[in-house]
């Protein structure tokens, strides 16, 4: 396949639809403890959630997976759903929420482009929650590449927005 296309630099990813073993589980994590609204349930079996009023950031569905184990963890398939916060402060009160309900996290790292903060959901999906630094910060390699890096985060430099 000859290689003359590039995808426009406007193209963003929209949402992600999940399959989750339990509606009312999984909602209980997108909407009640990250904070995403939910904008409509469709049926009894699926639920779009969002930020802002958009029509769905998230949907989640039992269509398939109703009582399903989680995916198996050494398999094909969705390593983590990523959702970008829009300041360092959104990333640190999301982080101090976690804390503050004893959510457990997996890990936290500095990729030189940005901060992350990785969890898993009640499915055992896995997410995660991170800003972006601006671009003029980010740091390339000779050959023009962006370079990341993956470091433990300093969460408590990263809390100490919240003061």
């Amino acid at each position: 396949m000859e290689n003359n296309y590039t995808t426009p630099p406007e193209t963003r990813i929209g949402h992600v639809h999940l399959k989750v073993s339990d509606l009312d589980r999984a909602l209980e994590f997108y909407r009640d403890l990250l904070g995403f609204e939910l904008t409509t349930m469709y049926g009894e079996n699926a639920a779009f959630l969002s930020a802002g009023g958009y029509h769905h950031h998230i949907g989640l569905n039992t269509w398939h997976s109703k009582g399903g184990p989680p995916a198996p963890r050494n398999s094909a398939g969705l390593y983590h759903t990523a959702i970008l916060l829009p300041t360092r402060k959104d990333l640190a009160e999301i982080l101090q929420r976690l804390i503050d309900e004893e959510y457990p996290i997996d890990g936290a790292s500095d990729h030189g482009v940005s901060e992350a903060i990785y969890l898993k959901d009640p499915d055992g999906n896995g997410v995660e929650l991170y800003r972006d630094r601006p671009r003029e910060e980010w740091e390339y390699t000779e050959d023009g590449s962006v370079k990341m890096i993956t470091q433990p985060l300093d969460v408590q430099d990263l809390l100490n927005e919240l003061s």
